[in-house]
């Protein structure tokens, strides 16, 4: 009798361990993936600040450090209405985009150190196709797909209220 308690208990021991085993290993599962799967896409809050591009006002996301430039808006699931990211170059040059990891048409105006838009372009979620300006850019604006041709904004507007470069 005492040898069949012992193993009784010993059974009841292993099979409430065994359970006590699955239950944590579920909790942290599940929190592991609620928890661990957004911080790699997470964005990093940056600077704000609101441009003008004939008469209309935009309010934009500034990208001017190297991890902001390269990251941009990818990952981005959707933008607010006359929201977008504008990318500050420190000096003027020619810099290409491209789409890769970035889910939202997008269209993009390339900008020189005045102030003036010298290209538009329209550019497909997840393409990994090149848009480059026809030359030098100091700033270049990144819109939901169709916001520049919606607004009657061409080559040559001129975009007010831009940050200067770092």
């Amino acid at each position: 009798n005492y040898f069949r308690t012992l193993t009784r208990m010993a059974d009841f021991l292993q099979t409430t361990g065994q359970r006590l085993v699955v239950f944590y290993f579920a909790i942290f599962f599940s929190t592991s993936l609620a928890l661990g799967a957004q911080p790699l896409r997470a964005q990093t809050i940056l600077p704000t600040t609101e441009l003008s591009i004939n008469q209309i006002t935009v309010q934009t996301e500034i990208a001017a450090t190297p991890a902001s430039l390269q990251r941009g808006l990818m990952y981005r699931e959707s933008l607010p209405a006359n929201h977008g990211m504008l990318f500050v170059f420190n000096q003027p040059q020619l810099q290409c985009f491209w789409m890769k990891n970035t889910p939202l048409p997008l269209s993009i105006a390339f900008i020189n150190q005045t102030g003036a838009i010298i290209h538009i372009a329209d550019m497909q979620p997840l393409s990994e196709q090149t848009h480059c300006p026809p030359g030098e850019i100091s700033y270049a604006l990144e819109m939901e797909q169709g916001w520049f041709n919606r607004y009657g904004i061409t080559t040559g507007a001129k975009v007010e209220n831009l940050p200067a470069p770092n």
